[in-house]
């Protein structure tokens, strides 16, 4: 029998646990950390066994693959010794993806790729079809293969998922874009970090679709540089194209197969630049497997966006408080304060992935008048933007960061976390750090 070994117990581990069991495999997971008491409740209902607090190399080393937790570095001492012994370490998707036969619409990029992916979800249960939505959102993909039966799946992959997937292929794939992030976990080379989100076109086919955005410059570097015998449909907001999508005299125009189809911009219901583009890719991923055009038109009319995504909280004495916690690079910063257009009191800071700030500059002196800074080690953002604000404050939670922003912001101006960095400092997610955020103004 095949022993299969997971590497950490969270959602990706526990749903890849579950599913090795389905599947008649010897199953082991071990996490370093506390597991959650409903994943032991999990595990022990599909009588799995399972270690947490530390790691029994003799019960790991003997495994013929390990499914590896995409939060689990390749310098991790365990990762190290499972490599030296010739083990395959694979991720939750690779591993599900073996046992699943529905259509696979996935997307990748440094940028967008949730709202994209929700967006996307939303417009295929609209059209009512049979839909499962997994990946860095919503449900273990994996449980699901375990426990349900989809035509189809809408996955968003992160690059470590990326990283531990040899085999899986997409029926469609998008690239909302690449810009510098998680290099830390890149050894700070750009090159590797686009290698690993080019992944997602991998095994593809001439029957399938790679969707990805023209305007983005490192994206179409590397696509000269490799072949993909997918049918290629761009997105763009500065040409017109011949099939994909682009920007024309207020419209958004979609072509696939020689069907053109568009819709107002002031009709989305996502709007912004970086918006246009999501919508964009969304539609052309739903024209590609032939959603009618009504359906289409209504999901990107109605659509509520996503939570943490410049998510309106509240209005307070004049003053919006706006969360955008998921932005943790500084690309999805520059999107959020150049959709500006009031003078802004910025909350920014956590742990830092190795981030270049100049992008910001020009923006953050025009549009911010304050910089709070909530996070552990503040200092790289005092040496980048002490001389372009008026006033700059240092804060080490989330209540005391809306406390200083309520002290500090004039009627009329807007308090915006978008952080730019990760939140594993202060807090155990960007959901959990927004939630707080959230707390915290409705406590004032």
């Amino acid at each position: 029998m095949q022993r299969v070994v997971v590497l950490g117990g969270g959602e990706s581990g526990t749903g890849s646990a579950v599913l090795a069991k389905v599947k008649g495999l010897d199953v082991f997971l071990s996490d370093s950390g506390k597991l959650k008491e409903d994943a032991k409740e999990l595990l022990r209902k599909w009588d799995i066994d399972f270690e947490e607090g530390g790691h029994t190399i003799e019960k790991i080393l003997n495994a013929d693959e390990v499914i590896k937790s995409p939060g689990i570095p390749e310098t991790a001492p365990l990762i190290v010794a499972i490599r030296e012994k010739g083990i395959k370490i694979i991720s939750e998707i690779e591993f599900a993806g073996r046992y699943c036969n529905a259509k696979k619409i996935c997307i990748t990029g440094s940028n967008g790729k949730t709202t994209t992916t929700s967006l996307i979800y939303f417009m295929l249960k609209n059209a009512g079809l049979n839909v499962g939505l997994g990946g860095n959102i919503g449900q273990s993909y994996a449980y699901q293969v375990a426990t349900e039966r989809y035509d189809y799946y809408v996955l968003e992959l992160s690059s470590f998922q990326l990283d531990g997937m040899y085999e899986f292929k997409a029926d469609i794939a998008i690239l909302m874009n690449i810009t510098p992030d998680h290099l830390d976990r890149y050894d700070f080379k750009m090159q590797n970090y686009i290698n690993s989100k080019f992944r997602i076109t991998q095994n593809m086919k001439e029957e399938d679709c790679f969707i990805f955005c023209k305007d983005d410059p490192v994206t179409i570097g590397e696509l000269e540089k490799i072949v993909t015998r997918a049918k290629m449909l761009p997105f763009t907001q500065k040409e017109e194209v011949g099939e994909g999508a682009w920007i024309d005299d207020g419209k958004m125009f979609v072509n696939v197969n020689g069907d053109v189809d568009f819709i107002y911009l002031k009709e989305l219901a996502l709007q912004g630049k970086h918006n246009v583009y999501n919508s964009m890719a969304a539609a052309i991923a739903a024209k590609a497997i032939k959603i009618d055009k009504k359906v289409i038109r209504e999901s990107l009319m109605t659509f509520s966006g996503v939570e943490h995504r410049m998510e309106k909280v509240m209005k307070i004495k004049n003053v919006l408080y706006i969360n955008d916690s998921k932005a943790t690079n500084v690309d999805s910063a520059w999107y959020a304060l150049d959709s500006m257009t009031t003078p802004v009191v910025w909350i920014a800071g956590g742990k830092d992935k190795g981030n270049d700030y100049a992008p910001l500059y020009d923006l953050v002196k025009d549009k911010v008048r304050v910089l709070i800074c909530m996070g552990l080690h503040n200092e790289k953002l005092h040496e980048n933007f002490a001389d372009k604000v008026d006033m700059i404050f240092d804060v080490q939670s989330a209540k005391d960061a809306v406390a200083k922003a309520y002290e500090v912001a004039q009627p009329g101006e807007t308090v915006l976390l978008s952080p730019c960095c990760a939140s594993f400092d202060l807090f155990k997610s960007y959901e959990d750090r927004g939630r707080q955020f959230k707390d915290a103004i409705r406590e004032l």
